[in-house]
C-alpha cells in the first residue's frame, strides 16, 4: 500500500511539473496587445525578448516578431528587442536607458524607434565598442525594413552576447544547449538533481559574498587612511570663512572641500561591494582639488589646472607634471606626479609610493592584488588607469573578465547577463544619439556590469534547473517528496 501511495504521489507530482512547464512559456512569448509608455515596454520584455508597440505594428508583423523572439530564446541569451513608434512617449535621447531601467535585467537592448535604431548593453554582456560597431554595421548602407534590420542585428549579436536568458522568460534554451521541446523530458531529472544543484549554487553564492566582504574590509583600511589624511589637510589649511581677505570664491572652494569630506565618509559607511569604494575616492579627489584652488587663491598664485592626482600616492594631491617611470621589471610609461616625486625621479631616487598591507608584508598598491582596483579607479578615472598600470600585478588582474564582477574593474556592478539588477547600472556609460533620417539613432553603449568564470558556471547551472522546472515549483516539489 505504501509503495502504491508513493507511486501515485510521484505520478501526481510529475503531472504537476509538466503542467507547470507547459505554462512556463516553452514557446515564444506573445507580443503584448497594448501599451502606453516605457513602463509597458519593460513589463513586456520581462516576459519575452521581443516587444512591438501597437503604434509600430506596421513595421513588424506578429509572425515576424514571434520568429525573432524564438530565435533569441533558442539561443538562451539576454537580448531584448523593442519596436516603438517615434512619439512623445518614447523620447529619442532617453528611451534606451529608460527601457533598460524599467526592464531591470542585465542584457543587450536593441530599439527600433520609427526608422531609427540604437542598442546598448551592460558591460558584462558585451563591450561598449562591440555594441557600437554592431549598431553602426546594421545602419550602414541603404535603409532597410525593421524585420531585416533587427534580424541582421540579432544574428550578428547572439554569438557575442554573454550570460543567460532571464528566468522570467520561462522555457528558454540555455546557451543553445537544449531545444525547448526536450525540457519536458528533463523535468523529472531536474527534480531528482535539483537539491544538489541548489546546494551548489548556494555554496557558490556564499563563497562569492565572503570574498566580497573580505575585499571591502581590506579596502576599508586604505580608504579610512585617505579620509583621515584629507581631514588633516582641512585642519592644516586653517581657513575661516570670515577671515580678512576671504572672498566668495574662497568660501565656495572651502565649502566644496567640506562637502567632499562628508560625502566620502557617508559613502564609505554605506559600502557593501568593492566597486562602491570608487565613489569615496572620487569624492576625495574632488575635495583635494578644491583645497588646491583655495590655497592658490589665498597665496595669490594662478589657479591650478585640473590634473590627475599623483600616481605614487593620491594623498600627495593633484599632480603638477608628467614623468617617465617604470615598475620593477616593467616597461617605462608616463605617469602624473606631484612636485616632490618629480624632484625625486630627476635625482635618481625612488618616489614616495603608497604601500598597503598584504599577506606578504607591505607592497606598493599597484602590486598588492586586485582588491585595490576600485580604490585606484576613483582617483584615476577617465580611461587613464589601464595605461598607468600596464605591467603591474593590479593591471594584469584588471584585464581579466573575472576581475570586473568581483572587484569592479572597469568598474562593474557584478551582475551577469540575464541577472535582475533593477535600475542598478551606470547611465553615464551608455551612448545614445538621435533618430535622424535613415535610421540615424547613433551610438552604442555600456550599461555597467561584470561577470566571472564561476558566475557563468553556476549561473548556467541554476538557469538549467530554473528552465526545466520553475524555481518555486521545484522547491514545492522537493518538499513534497
Amino acid at each position: 500500500m505504501r509503495t502504491r501511495l508513493i507511486s501515485v504521489r510521484s505520478g501526481r507530482l510529475l503531472a504537476g511539473l509538466l503542467l507547470g512547464l507547459s505554462g512556463a512559456g516553452l514557446v515564444a512569448a506573445p507580443v503584448a496587445a497594448a501599451a502606453t509608455g516605457v513602463s509597458d515596454v519593460g513589463a513586456a520584455l520581462k516576459k519575452g525578448p521581443v516587444y512591438v508597440d501597437p503604434g509600430a505594428r506596421a513595421q513588424l508583423s506578429a509572425a515576424q516578431a514571434d520568429a525573432l523572439a524564438q530565435k533569441i530564446k533558442d539561443a538562451g541569451k539576454p537580448l531584448f528587442v523593442a519596436v516603438l513608434p517615434s512619439s512623445a512617449e518614447f523620447p529619442q535621447d532617453k528611451v534606451l536607458g529608460a527601457v533598460r531601467a524599467e526592464t531591470g535585467v542585465t542584457g543587450l537592448y536593441a530599439i527600433r524607434l520609427g526608422d531609427g535604431f540604437n542598442a546598448g548593453a551592460d558591460r558584462s554582456v558585451m563591450p561598449v565598442n562591440a555594441v557600437r560597431n554592431l549598431t553602426d554595421a546594421v545602419k550602414t548602407g541603404t535603409p532597410v525594413d525593421a524585420n531585416t534590420q533587427l534580424n541582421n542585428f540579432v544574428d550578428q549579436a547572439l554569438p557575442q552576447v554573454k550570460g543567460h536568458a532571464p528566468a522570467s522568460w520561462g522555457g528558454q534554451s540555455v546557451d543553445g544547449g537544449f531545444p525547448a521541446g526536450t525540457l519536458i523530458g528533463l523535468g523529472a531529472v531536474a527534480v531528482i538533481g535539483g537539491g544538489g544543484a541548489y546546494a551548489l549554487v548556494r555554496r557558490s553564492r556564499r563563497q562569492k559574498e565572503e570574498a566580497r566582504r573580505e575585499a571591502v574590509a581590506r579596502l576599508a583600511v586604505v580608504v579610512d587612511e585617505d579620509i583621515t589624511a584629507f581631514g588633516e589637510e582641512l585642519d592644516r589649511l586653517d581657513f575661516h570663512p570670515g577671515e580678512p581677505g576671504a572672498d566668495d570664491a574662497m568660501r565656495k572652494d572651502y565649502e566644496q572641500g567640506l562637502d567632499s569630506y562628508e560625502k566620502a565618509k557617508q559613502i564609505m559607511a554605506a559600502v557593501r561591494r568593492p566597486e562602491e569604494v570608487q565613489g569615496v575616492t572620487q569624492a576625495l579627489e574632488d575635495g583635494r582639488f578644491a583645497l588646491a584652488r583655495l590655497d592658490a587663491r589665498r597665496q595669490g598664485r594662478p589657479l591650478p589646472e585640473r590634473r590627475a592626482p599623483c600616481f605614487f600616492d593620491p594623498r600627495h594631491g593633484p599632480s603638477t607634471e608628467d614623468a617617465a617611470w617604470a615598475p620593477a621589471g616593467g616597461a617605462a610609461r608616463t605617469v602624473p606626479v606631484c612636485a616632490a616625486d618629480a624632484v625625486r625621479l630627476r635625482d635618481g631616487l625612488d618616489p614616495a609610493v603608497r604601500t598597503v598591507e598584504t599577506d606578504h608584508g607591505p607592497r606598493p598598491y599597484y602590486d598588492a592584488g586586485p582588491a585595490y582596483g576600485p580604490w585606484a579607479g576613483g582617483y584615476f578615472g577617465g580611461g587613464i588607469l589601464p595605461g598607468l598600470l600596464v605591467g603591474t600585478m593590479l593591471g594584469s588582474m584588471m584585464s581579466s573578465p573575472a576581475y570586473a564582477a568581483d572587484f569592479g574593474g572597469g568598474m562593474g556592478s557584478g551582475f551577469e547577463g540575464g541577472d535582475v539588477s533593477g535600475a542598478d547600472f551606470n547611465p553615464s556609460d551608455f551612448g545614445g544619439g538621435d533618430f535622424g533620417g535613415g535610421g540615424g539613432f547613433d551610438g552604442g553603449g555600456g550599461f555597467d556590469g561584470g561577470t566571472t568564470a564561476s558566475d557563468t558556471i553556476t549561473g548556467s547551472l541554476l538557469n538549467t534547473v530554473a528552465i526545466a522546472v520553475p524555481a518555486t515549483l521545484l522547491v514545492v516539489a522537493l518538499g513534497s517528496l
